[in-house]
Parts: structure tokens; sequence; C-alpha cells
């Protein structure tokens, strides 16, 4: 099944190697918010994806949130293909970077196990696989998301793109973000302004060059995911908010 968080980072300023830190302001999450989503293949609900931020944890001597992206079939499409899969990153709560990330997948036969420490202070990467460079500041394929839900859209014009990064396995790979535009969409959770970005992905990372993807985010400070379409060979994937809880700012998005 495809995922569908998409990869995102926007490489800020140069890096120093001392203990002094970016920092991002954050309207968009905190701890306590909770994302639950349909993940519809046709007409078919095939699983339950949720986002959540369970609790802070201190990690490298910083404050930082653990969030948790999983992605369970349910039992009834289970016979066809049966998904477990589980991210968790450890984002940086002021600087919005992420120290650790573990991923856990189980996808019918096939299941990988994988985890990286991102030391922001000497840019290495050490991971179960190896070690290797990283440039400041880089992001995991979840922390990424959340640094994107930061960002401020309300100067962006139709066709603009943003360039990104992020490291995935043992390479960093370059990403641009499309920017559509806006639109209202309907979904389980309600009716939302929106706005409509799409990553587009060279290589690595959870999606590749299979298909096409579109995310639509409220159009306020909380950039809630509302939407995800995910075109692939065969077919398509839509991924629908149905539940939300813990919102850190007002939805102002909702109509």
């Amino acid at each position: 099944m495809k995922k569908f968080i998409f990869l995102l980072i926007i490489p800020l300023f140069a890096f120093t190697q001392s203990s002094e830190f970016r920092k991002i302001e954050n309207k968009a999450f905190g701890l306590g918010e909770k994302l639950t989503f349909d993940v519809n293949y046709g007409f078919v609900t095939a699983g339950i994806a949720t986002f959540s931020i369970p609790e802070i944890k201190t990690m490298a001597g910083r404050k930082v949130f653990r969030i948790k992206f999983e992605v369970n079939t349910v039992p009834t499409f289970d016979p066809f293909f049966k998904v477990r899969d589980r991210y968790e990153t450890y984002l940086d709560v002021e600087g919005i970077f992420p120290w650790r990330f573990e991923q856990h997948i189980r996808e019918g036969k096939y299941s990988r196990d994988f985890s990286a420490f991102f030391d922001q202070r000497r840019n290495v990467a050490k991971t179960s696989e190896g070690t290797y460079k990283i440039p400041p500041y880089v992001h995991d394929i979840v922390s990424a998301f959340f640094y994107v839900r930061t960002l401020d859209f309300s100067n962006f014009k139709k066709g603009d793109k943003i360039k990104l990064q992020n490291f995935y396995k043992d390479k960093t790979y370059d990403l641009e973000v499309l920017y559509h535009g806006k639109e209202v969409v309907t979904v389980k959770a309600g009716k939302f302004r929106c706005i409509v970005v799409e990553p587009l992905v060279q290589e690595g990372g959870l999606f590749k060059s299979e298909g096409s993807i579109l995310i639509w985010l409220t159009d306020d400070d909380v950039k809630m995911p509302v939407k995800v379409k995910t075109k692939v060979v065969i077919g398509a994937i839509d991924s629908e908010l149905t539940a939300y809880e813990g919102l850190k700012s007002p939805l102002k998005a909702k109509l």
C-alpha cells in the first residue's frame, strides 16, 4: 500500500557546530495532536492511518516531540494485502528538525526495520546501516512533513515551487514541492478551505516515480492534512481525514 506522507524539508541557513540552533515559529501542531484518516482504494476502505504526538521527551539535551505515523489495513483487506507500518520521529521542539527516526514496515511478505540518529551538531546521520554526511538541519520523511506545516504559503502563486531536501536510507535527495493553489474540500471530518501542494519526487523516500501525489492542507495556521490523492500504476489511493483532536491553533479554515 502506498503511504501518503510526503517527503519535505527546506534548508535555511548555514549550520554551525555550536550549541546554537535555529528557532522556528510553530503555530501548526503540538503535544496531544491526533489525526485519523481512511485510506481508500477505489470504493473500498483498505486501511486506517494516524498521525499522533503522544509525548515530549529529552534527546541530545533538547526537548523533542515524539511523533508517530501508523498505517494498518482493516481486517477485511488483510487477506488481500496486509499492512502494519509504523514510523516515528523525534522532532526538536524549538528548531523543528529531527534527532532520531525509526521505520518499521510490514507489507505482505515484505518487512524492513530502519533507524537513524541525526547528529545535528556534527552533520552526520548514524543509521542501522552505516554513517553518512548530512546537510544542515536535514529531515526524515516524517519530520519534514511537520516542518512544512509551519511554513507560510500566503504569498505563493500557482506554479511556484519550493526546493527541498530529505535524507532516506543512505542519501540526501533533492525534492521540489509544486503549489497548485486553493480549493474547498469536503471529507468525513468536515468541509475545509485548503491549499494544494504536490511533491515532485525524483527518487528515494516513500514516493518514487510510479505516480503523482496531491496533498490538501487547511488554509490556516494549522496546515492540517485533509486529503491525499496518490495516482499509481494500478489505480489511485485516496486518504481522507475522518477525525482530529488536540489541535494547537484555531481551525479557521473549517467551513
